[in-house]
């Protein structure tokens, strides 16, 4: 029987050997392709990032694709943005040029070693919420098309780098340290950096589903400690750090700041305004309030929405804004690229602007900065987080608050800070965060979220 919890807001996740085995993935192969049919496609791009158990699921969703009478481009052990790539380009296949605009990647992103899990594009667009759970109830109803598909690989990544040498270029050389963490951006990230004219010191490319050497996510800065090491200790000018697919960035400078997305975003921003004024940039719930202030100064307008990459790339296809970023890393450049969260192309555009100073760290430490918290998790039983952030909805009261945002749990603004509660759709937790203008008022902004979560929950063990 196959596991409900595993279709999970904009993915499809799970635990290799209790949630997600190999005839799930079959299973999930079957009904992708048969949706894929059903909506005038034919052919399914796959790849895979580096978990030991990717291989195994890789073939049997491609087994359950060919089944339903699907074609499959396989493109290997690639980042999960190559595998985005391969879905908006015309690959040159054998028989022929063919566009293939839906695609799998199996992997477990930044999870831990024994999971693992499917990101989605059908016909063009990132599938969330209803459409994963119609998957599932396609394969409780077994309502699956039946043929025999063709399984073809395909080697992308020359392309993909050539695309983006085509079109990125520095100012002058850069040396750079870059951490993939044992993920799989560790062969295509450095060769990418390396044909731009960089110089670089390399992390923990070899890649290892293992994640030997700390865990392959750089929202966190326990996981930017050897990244920061390695800034000190050679004469690299910045640090990159990447997750375990590949599709997010983590940023240090010189002197071991970290520069979390929200800030990065305020130069991108600040680029793409230069030569798109008056567009949309748009970022979810948990990016600081200097961002807004930031685009609206440089000329844009500020959009923000729901955390989740299946749905901000929703809503930058809607908008057609030229650029959307996450603060958990997840940047989306519409602007001279496919709209698809890619964490090597990021720090492509990144490196492309950084190589115009003579000091990139002071550019980057000088991004406007306020006290915050990194993001803080209260952990609850399954379930637990989506009913808190319901009560909290509909009975909390906030001192002081100028507004109460409720796209996406609670994003409630003071006159000097914001404090941020809203459920994870990947595990059961509640995602805090927390800004303010200084320390007290940070203090006091994290005392009105604890009032107000333990007046719904008094057992809450509160991670602050």
């Amino acid at each position: 029987m196959i596991s409900k919890s595993i279709f999970k807001a904009y993915d499809i996740r799970g635990v290799v050997g209790k949630t997600l085995d190999t005839d799930t993935a079959r299973a999930i192969g079957r009904a992708f392709g048969s949706e894929v049919r059903a909506q005038g496609g034919d052919a399914v791009v796959i790849a895979c990032d580096g978990r030991l158990s990717g291989p195994d699921l890789s073939r049997a969703l491609a087994d359950g694709l060919c089944d339903a009478g699907v074609d499959v481009v396989d493109v290997g052990m690639v980042p999960t943005p190559v595998g985005y790539f391969a879905a908006s380009v015309p690959l040159k296949l054998v028989g022929g040029e063919r566009n293939v605009d839906s695609c799998i990647v199996v992997t477990g992103s930044h999870n831990p070693p024994d999971y693992n899990g499917f990101k989605m594009v059908l016909r063009g667009k990132a599938i969330y919420g209803d459409q994963i759970q119609g998957l599932y109830e396609r394969i409780v109803a077994e309502r699956f098309d039946a043929g025999e598909g063709s399984y073809t690989k395909y080697d992308i990544a020359d392309e993909y780098v050539a695309r983006i040498v085509s079109d990125v270029k520095l100012a002058r050389p850069l040396k750079i340290v870059v951490d993939t963490g044992n993920g799989v951006a560790g062969e295509l990230a450095p060769r990418l950096f390396k044909a731009m004219g960089c110089e670089l010191v390399e992390l923990f490319t070899q890649i290892d589903g293992n994640f030997p050497n700390h865990h392959p996510d750089p929202a966190h800065p326990e996981n930017l400690q050897d990244v920061i090491r390695a800034l000190k200790e050679t004469d690299a000018e910045i640090g990159f750090a990447f997750d375990g697919d590949g599709d997010r960035l983590g940023v240090v400078t010189k002197d071991g700041q970290i520069i979390y997305p929200d800030r990065q975003l305020m130069l991108f921003a600040e680029e793409v305004l230069s030569r798109n004024p008056g567009k949309q940039i748009i970022y979810d719930v948990k990016c600081t309030r200097n961002l807004a202030k930031w685009v609206k100064a440089k000329g844009g307008e500020p959009l923000m929405w729901k955390t989740g990459h299946s749905l901000v790339k929703a809503k930058l296809r809607e908008t057609g804004a030229p650029l959307a970023g996450e603060m958990s890393g997840h940047v989306f450049f519409k602007d001279r690229w496919y709209g698809f969260d890619d964490g090597l192309y990021t720090g492509a555009r990144l490196l492309e602007i950084l190589s115009r100073v003579a000091d990139p760290s002071k550019l980057l430490n000088d991004l406007p900065n306020s006290h915050a918290t990194p993001e803080l998790q209260l952990k609850l039983e399954e379930g637990e987080n989506f009913e808190l952030i319901a009560k909290l909805q509909k009975n909390a009261k906030f001192t002081g608050a100028d507004e109460v945002i409720t796209i996406d749990g609670l994003r409630v603004e003071y006159p000097d800070g914001f404090g941020l509660a809203r459920s994870s759709n990947t595990t059961p937790v509640v995602v805090m965060r927390f800004e303010a203008d200084n320390d007290a008022a940070l203090a006091r902004i994290q005392a009105d979220f604890k009032r107000v979560i333990l007046a719904e929950k008094p057992d809450a063990k509160l991670p602050f």
